[in-house]
């Protein structure tokens, strides 16, 4: 009989909060676990890299609030699921080594005879002081950092850390979950021989969107971080590398930063909409208001599949056009082979692009990329008498297929996708829009527009208006653009080129002239 495999445990460094800093082998590690045990410092969007049938174990520690579980709930935790024959991952947020309380859970897993890693993470300390501009060495200011923990009472007769040692011992001091004890902190540096007028920095929640940094000095700071309303989680930076911040400050002046914006693509499209915008600084709220289906019939298409070569044109006028048919083109034993008879063209250039990872290059592309500008287009080449396919959602603008046919062509619709409002989300979003925090919505489509005013759910013109007051209106293009004013609201923001990345340097462009 064979003995049964034991699991293995992974400390990982989730990093300080931005999700991309997480290391290559902490990814690599969350897409292969099987039991995830995160903090409440860890980005939830790391979660999107754990397989869907993995256990997740909220394990969170929140200074004020009652814990989740006790450290020795969580070392125990560890242990069993790891005797069970699980590969575990402990994700903790920054560095599991630095105040991460890692040694101790490696202690209790060695005793216990389970096998462990440790993943190093990107620290808070170095993080904080990179994203507020300021680097904690420099040559002409300081070759020596110091971490300490602000967590203790400095006062305690039996404190660990020396400040009389400390207070001038190093150039710069990074003072990590210090906020509640700041007035101790710096009334123990200054009896010690730090200079009062010292600059220093308080980062709370840096890396991410919300990343808040106010800069003083020793004697200032602690009501500056009072009248700011500074909460954990916040490190505090001590030292004369402070005063390069207004010289480096690159995070926090970047165009989007602080604007939070809400992106109704579908979840599977949304990743290129969201990456351009928050690589300019914009915190986006997913809010997918469009699920995309298979039909629940393919009789359509599979008949036509049977005789391609009689086709002179196929249109694609989306991206789930092109995946939908492709998948039962494949299924139905076809390949891009299949299509070398008909002409192949694409609603604009996103769609042409992914034509191309199928294997098929598109021969016509419109100038305007809109079903209206596809139609003309190819009613310039000549259509009278051709037989054209147009695989696409079930439901969708007539205006494409009825143009065509008005003109003489033989036009099939063959519907290969479906569009249906998703489950959940209704009540977070429009909480959102009450709290009034909600600084742009972007609609990619007129179903995202539709889908979105259903789960906003308002009872009358009236409260919409109010709701969407003071939020900004991006669209793709004109005709999204027409839903939205369809629907009593303004559009503020469409790019003349109707793509995404022409969408995120038209919402850039806005806000840069806003505030030049």
């Amino acid at each position: 009989m064979s003995k049964k495999r034991n699991g293995k445990v992974y400390l990982v460094g989730a990093g300080p909060g931005d999700p991309g800093l997480i290391t290559v082998r902490g990814k690599f590690l969350l897409e292969r676990a099987e039991v995830v045990v995160y903090d409440y410092l860890a980005s939830p969007k790391l979660l999107k890299h754990v397989p869907q049938d993995a256990e997740l174990i909220y394990a969170g520690k929140k200074g004020g609030v009652k814990h989740t579980h006790t450290q020795e709930e969580i070392n125990q935790m560890l242990v069993d699921w790891a005797k069970t024959g699980k590969n575990v991952v402990r994700l903790k947020g920054g560095d599991p080594f630095i105040f991460g309380r890692g040694g101790e859970e490696v202690e209790v897993l060695s005793k216990s005879g389970v096998d462990f890693e440790v993943v190093p993470g990107v620290t808070s300390a170095t993080a904080a002081a990179t994203y507020a501009g300021i680097p904690i060495t420099h040559r002409e200011y300081t070759a020596s950092v110091a971490f300490l923990t602000g967590h203790e009472d400095p006062t305690k007769p039996d404190s660990n850390i020396d400040w009389a040692k400390i207070a001038t011992g190093a150039g710069t001091l990074v003072v990590y979950m210090g906020i509640k004890n700041l007035p101790i902190i710096v009334k123990n540096l200054v009896a010690h021989g730090r200079d009062p007028k010292t600059p220093v920095a308080v980062v709370r929640w840096a890396s991410t969107p919300e990343q808040r940094s106010v800069v003083g000095t020793l004697e200032t700071i602690t009501d500056i971080v009072r009248e700011s309303g500074i909460k954990p989680p916040a490190l505090i930076i001590v030292g004369e590398v402070v005063k390069l911040r207004d010289a480096i400050n690159w995070f926090e002046k970047r165009p989007l930063f602080g604007k939070r914006i809400v992106v109704t693509r579908t979840r599977e499209q949304a990743s290129d909409l969201m990456a351009g915008l928050e690589e300019n600084g914009g915190n986006c709220l997913e809010f997918s208001t469009i699920k995309i289906e298979p039909v629940e019939s393919y009789e359509v298409l599979d008949e036509e599949l049977e005789r391609l070569e009689e086709y002179h044109w196929i249109l694609f006028t989306s991206l789930n056009g092109v995946k939908y048919f492709f998948e039962r083109l494949y299924t139905k034993g076809m390949d891009a082979r299949s299509m070398k008879g008909p002409g192949i063209a694409a609603v604009g250039k996103a769609t042409a692009d992914l034509l191309l990872e199928y294997g098929v290059r598109a021969d016509l592309l419109p100038a305007v990329f809109t079903g209206e500008g596809l139609a003309e287009t190819l009613l310039d080449q000549g259509v009278e008498g051709r037989n054209v396919l147009i695989p696409r959602a079930e439901k969708a603008r007539e205006i494409l297929p009825e143009t065509l046919r008005g003109a003489g062509a033989q036009v099939t619709v063959a519907p290969v996708y479906k569009n249906v409002s998703p489950e959940g989300k209704r009540e977070q979003l429009r909480e959102e829009l009450e709290s009034g925090k909600v600084d742009m919505v972007t609609f990619t489509s007129s179903s995202t527009v539709r889908n979105f005013l259903s789960m906003v759910d308002a009872g009358s013109d009236s409260e919409l208006k109010r709701l969407m007051h003071e939020v900004t209106i991006a669209t793709i293009g004109p005709i999204t653009a027409k839903t939205v004013t369809d629907n009593g609201l303004e559009v503020d923001i469409q790019p003349g080129s109707h793509t995404i990345p022409d969408l995120v340097h038209e919402i850039v462009e806005y806000y840069s002239n806003m505030h030049p």
